[in-house]
């Protein structure tokens, strides 16, 4: 049985460093790095990836090479040489992907998502699978805490809008007592009428910019492109399954209607 409505909270953690001032036990932790991580991984599992392993270095992804693994690698926006791609979400499409179990790591996701593990829960959060993941989380019983990547542990102007974008949605359901996600709401609010126009101004959309993958960004500022949560289970990300898909066994309806936009 669910709890009291109010007896939830959300709160934002707005880079890794800040992890050990929240407490994750017993809660829903929300791994988000929109640019690129994320967004690529909700990618690939939607397009029927097997499953994906984040690891945290590029010796722990290189020790899967003698596996049926692809093996995917990214540091500072530059797949990695050697592997077979990096975090964009163009390789993760249903021909690279399907059926595959791909291992990756990548400069700040993949790392976010290891430091996270004693949560009770750990999915995957990107502007394209929004409405999902709120709908899902509102059924659970669970505090919600969403962990913003960020950019080797300094804040990240588009991981704490989309921070926001949840907020808002779970606004009423939830309590909110954390400045983080005060500010994360206020911060979504400022820019909501013109997201991918306020992201211009920031710094990790620059450094992709300088590595001429800004098609990377207009990608991942899609909204509700796909239905699809990825969950980390015995250490690989995969689907959420839609009819055991609550925490406390009741079946949830993720489904939305799958109209793309960028905001």
């Amino acid at each position: 049985m669910i709890k009291e409505l109010k007896s939830r909270t959300v709160s934002v953690c707005l880079s890794p460093a800040m992890l050990p001032l929240h407490t994750l036990e017993g809660k829903i932790a929300v791994i988000i790095d929109i640019f690129r991580a994320t967004s690529s991984i909700c990618y690939g599992i939607h397009n029927k990836a097997e499953a994906i392993i984040p690891v945290s270095t590029i010796e722990e992804c290189l020790s899967h090479k003698d596996e049926d693994y692809l093996l995917a690698a990214e540091r500072d926006g530059r797949v990695v040489e050697g592997f077979d791609f990096g975090n964009s979400p163009f390789s993760y499409t249903t021909e690279k992907v399907q059926g595959k179990t791909i291992v990756l790591t990548t400069t700040n996701g993949t790392r976010s998502i290891r430091l996270s593990m004693n949560a009770k829960e750990v999915v995957l959060g990107s502007f394209l699978n929004l409405t999902a993941l709120c709908n899902w989380l509102a059924k659970q019983s669970e505090s919600v805490v969403l962990v913003c990547a960020g950019w080797k542990d300094n804040f990240c102007l588009e991981d704490a809008l989309f921070a926001g974008a949840v907020v808002e949605k779970l606004q009423h359901d939830f309590e909110i007592h954390d400045d983080g996600a005060i500010a994360s709401l206020d911060l979504y609010h400022c820019a909501k009428g013109n997201l991918n126009g306020y992201l211009k101004k920031s710094s990790h959309r620059e450094r992709l910019k300088k590595l001429h993958i800004g098609k990377d960004v207009e990608f991942c500022l899609q909204v509700d492109l796909i239905d699809t949560i990825p969950v980390l289970r015995d250490g690989k990300l995969i689907k959420l399954n839609e009819v055991k898909s609550s925490l406390n066994g009741s079946q949830v309806d993720l489904s939305i209607d799958l109209k793309s936009k960028s905001i």
